[in-house]
């Protein structure tokens, strides 16, 4: 149910004509006017119909509520459809609204109903304080009863097929452990703010936008550039394991029945507008992926098939107190890779080699995962030896979890997560298996029998949103750091936005310096310029704090030698070479990984201090 909540000084209406499906009414009811009135705008919707005293029992209690702050005289309840394009059948429609009606003087309030089915004119004056235009989406509330009645999870270590209570088990990693006491619930918050949030203000890669929405960000050059660079990577990689780039919207009507259906089980955390359509922002990359796979003949021979794309941007509305710096946002970019499968067995099958990928992400990041596998009871007990198998391809002991019966979608999941410099998982990689989206989509193939099917969808994240593998390598160096104060912190070569920077010691070096950051661009090496009035010292500082990888001094020395020394930040030590050994040394570096030009002025004078 639709509803909008008007306080308004007064309504005036007249009927004018009748529909096929209008209601009978005295010639009183042709006219009115209310003064000081709540008029409630209601358009009953396909899906109330399931459960028309629950509805009308939600309707009244919100209208009641409003009620009790706004104060009216007169409550009206005005059937109004076009706050819908679901709607409910006419009959059901005026039973609900005249079960509202009774509920409502029940509880002694001065309730007028609108004749259904009529063509009205009508006038209202809105009073125009805070309060006087609402709108609600009204809902059956869950019964506190059955929520009371939920089994827990079953958790266990699992290793090498072997089940250990892990609340007794003797860890040897100690992110495993601090994902334990986080997913059991025993670990308490110590109210810090991750030290990513304050490393992307300092690297200049991003910040919060204030004139935005909470947990938005603005994005700075360098921090863009990255952005880039990792959903680069992540294209490559799915499109190797046979996935096919596709886009689609970012925004969905809510009157397409499965759309909403799915929407709906990911509970309160969505945008979601109202103009004459309900719409809702998209919180992952499934609503076009679906229709586009419904849309589309499929056949056994087609399958496994994959479609990929990059969310920019998805939303959740997550709560404000959750929203932090890169780890937990209301917009981020997701990689989405849906996989069609014939069946379960295949579907275990394309989830055993999208394990491959998944731990291949951690390894090209030099991020460590934890794992936690998921199933339902039913599930496990019918393939746990397939669970074992597919555990064993993690190499190291993993959290299962065991859920007594379906709750979502999905049948059986792996998630990684890194672990943040606060003990806290940071979730990356996920695969799922989906066995309820192909029939709500209407997704279906051709078997070799000519029939048709529902397939089973596997839904894959590489890598997790591209926000979040960004703070976890910003975390990872503050793990480092804690746990070696020598160590010199920088992200991987690939990733990092400056990767040489050449430091003219005088005015009289700037020439050869310039020509040789012109050398190693035209071999794509990032490469700038400080040709600034600072002195050397403060020139190596600064890159210092940039992170960047290698930097290179000019003096006079240089200009009559092809040799330099460099200075390499990841050994801190300095190494002679020429501009080609370094060229080959920084290649063998990021081989295989994307490369994009610096975004940049080469000088640093010209650069926008942001």
């Amino acid at each position: 149910m639709r509803i909008l909540l008007i306080h308004s000084d007064y309504l005036r209406y007249k009927t004018k004509s009748k529909t096929k499906i209008a209601e009978k009414i005295e010639d009183e009811k042709k006219g009115g006017e209310f003064d000081n009135a709540l008029v409630v705008f209601t358009a009953v919707e396909r899906e109330d119909e399931k459960d028309a005293d629950a509805i009308i029992e939600s309707a009244v209690s919100e209208i009641m509520n409003v009620s009790s702050q706004v104060k009216p005289d007169n409550v009206i309840i005005y059937p109004y459809a076009h706050l819908s394009s679901s709607l409910s059948s006419p009959d059901a429609a005026k039973n609900i609204l005249k079960g509202m009606e009774s509920k409502l003087k029940e509880e002694g309030v001065a309730v007028s109903r609108i004749p259904f089915g009529w063509y009205k004119s009508f006038e209202i004056s809105c009073k125009g304080h805070p309060l006087s235009e609402l709108s609600r989406t009204i809902t059956v509330k869950p019964k506190e009863e059955e929520k009371a009645e939920e089994e827990p999870s079953k958790w266990y270590i699992l290793n090498k097929g072997e089940l250990s209570d892990p609340e007794g088990y003797e860890y040897e990693n100690e992110d495993l452990r601090k994902l334990m006491m986080y997913e059991l619930g025993k670990m308490e918050s110590s109210g810090e703010e991750p030290p990513h949030v304050k490393l992307m203000r300092e690297k200049g890669l991003s910040d919060y936008e204030p004139s935005a929405d909470v947990g938005h960000l603005r994005w700075y050059p360098k921090g863009r550039l990255i952005r880039d660079l990792l959903s680069d990577y992540v294209y490559n990689l799915v499109t190797e394991y046979g996935a096919m780039p596709v886009e689609t919207p970012i925004m969905y009507d809510l009157a397409d029945e499965a759309i909403r259906t799915h929407a709906d089980k990911f509970g309160e955390r969505q945008y979601r507008m109202g103009t004459k359509k309900e719409l809702m922002l998209r919180f992952a990359c499934c609503f076009g992926a679906f229709r586009i796979l419904s849309d589309s003949f499929l056949t056994w021979k087609n399958l496994p098939v994959g479609l990929y794309e990059l969310s920019t941007y998805s939303f959740r509305l997550e709560k404000r107190g959750e929203v932090v710096g890169l780890k937990r946002l209301r917009g981020f970019t997701m990689p989405d890779f849906h996989s069609v499968c014939r069946d379960i067995p295949q579907s275990m099958e394309e989830f055993e080699r999208q394990i491959d990928m998944c731990m291949q992400t951690g390894d090209d990041l030099n991020v460590n995962y934890e794992v936690i596998f998921r199933a339902t009871q039913d599930f496990f007990d019918e393939n746990k030896e397939w669970m074992y198998k597919a555990a064993e391809k993690v190499g190291k002991p993993m959290l299962l979890e065991i859920l007594p019966r379906r709750k979502h979608y999905w049948i059986s999941k792996m998630d990684f997560a890194a672990i943040d410099y606060l003990g806290r998982p940071i979730e990356n990689p996920t695969i799922q298996i989906d066995v309820e989206s192909a029939e709500r989509f209407d997704i279906n193939y051709i078997n070799e029998k000519e029939e048709e099917e529902y397939p089973i969808i596997i839904h894959c994240s590489p890598t997790g949103s591209i926000e979040r593998v960004i703070g976890s390598l910003l975390e990872k160096t503050a793990i480092e750091l804690r746990e070696d104060p020598k160590k010199m912190p920088m992200l991987p070569v690939w990733l990092s936005p400056i990767q040489v920077r050449v430091l003219p010691i005088a005015e009289r070096h700037f020439d050869f310096a310039l020509s040789l950051a012109e050398y190693l661009k035209d071999s794509n090496i990032r490469v700038d310029v400080d040709e600034r009035s600072e002195t050397v010292g403060k020139k190596i500082r600064n890159a210092g704090k940039e992170w960047v990888p290698y930097t290179i001094v000019i003096g006079d020395n240089e200009l009559e030698k092809d040799q330099f020394n460099v200075n390499i930040r990841e050994t801190n030590e300095k190494v002679s070479m020429d501009k080609d050994e370094l060229i080959a040394r920084i290649h063998d570096e990021i081989k295989g990984m994307p490369f994009r030009k610096l975004p940049l002025p080469l000088r640093l004078s010209k650069r926008v201090n942001f």
